[in-house]
């Protein structure tokens, strides 16, 4: 009997369940009760955000769906309040090792575009953030994106008014093996950020400020066709919102910071298929 083809979503499966595996150990510790593996949970929550839907919408899409049960080896689903305890657990850093190990499945090419978007933290509820006092109703995200295929390399999620300025060189230290040009428009206009690329031996093509007639002949004399790469990053931005969402769920802001990685995690797994 022939065998069916694989499904996107299969091959989304078994993609995320073999990077889940190379991140996290098999369960949380040794007083586990050993139902469901820490991988698993990973990857749910990664199907979650890629459905852009909740953990009670996942799990009832899951009970027709037996192949991806079977790639996740799950013998019964867990309850919805099991993957919210799981979220809880796996902190922002084994998101970011696993969002590495998604980037080295593409062949990214070194040129690499900063860029900042909002996101909507309000959407739960305007009564929680109201009496939460939480006035700055967006999150400011900015991505380092590689401009050849548009794979998220790291991100930063800040729910301050920071400059852009302020926020691009801890992006550059936490991967200087990624960047051989940086890629900038003039809110990255910043000598500090220029000596730190080149301190990394990357070559920064970021635009100047227009203050006097050096800066505009500076500007004009910038690689026009490479320069014009750094429009990949705002096309990852725009992709991320239509496909999961302009808002996050949840409403605790590491929640948040969470969310948004899985989101760009999702985003470098579908690229890579």
């Amino acid at each position: 009997m022939k065998a069916l083809p694989k499904s996107q979503i299969l091959r989304f499966t078994e993609k995320a369940i073999h990077l889940a595996r190379r991140a996290v150990s098999r369960y949380s510790s040794k007083f586990s009760k050993h139902r469901y593996t820490l991988p698993q949970h990973v990857v749910l929550l990664c199907l979650k955000v890629r459905k852009n839907t909740t953990y009670r919408g996942l799990l009832d899409e899951l009970i027709e769906m037996p192949r991806i049960r079977r790639a996740l080896g799950l013998a019964e689903l867990p309850t919805p309040s099991t993957l919210c305890k799981a979220f809880n657990r796996l902190d922002m850093a084994v998101w970011r090792v696993i969002l590495g190990l998604s980037t080295a499945l593409l062949p990214t090419s070194g040129v690499v575009g900063v860029d900042a978007s909002g996101f909507d933290r309000s959407h739960a509820s305007k009564h929680y953030t109201k009496r939460a006092e939480l006035t700055i109703q967006q999150l400011k995200v900015t991505l380092l994106v590689d401009a050849k295929v548009n794979a998220v390399i790291d991100l930063h999620v800040t729910t301050t008014r920071k400059h852009d300025s302020q926020i691009a060189p801890s992006l550059i230290k936490r991967n200087p093996e990624e960047i051989d040009v940086l890629l900038g428009d003039k809110g990255y206009d910043d000598q500090k950020i220029r000596r730190l690329a080149h301190e990394y031996e990357a070559r920064p093509l970021i635009k100047h400020r227009e203050f006097t007639p050096i800066h505009k002949a500076w500007n004009a004399r910038l690689d026009a066709e490479l320069y014009g790469q750094r429009s990949q990053s705002e096309t990852v931005n725009s992709t991320l919102k239509r496909k999961y969402g302009a808002f996050v769920r949840s409403r605790r802001w590491w929640k948040q910071f969470r969310e948004l990685a899985i989101a760009c995690l999702v985003h470098n797994l579908d690229r890579s298929l």
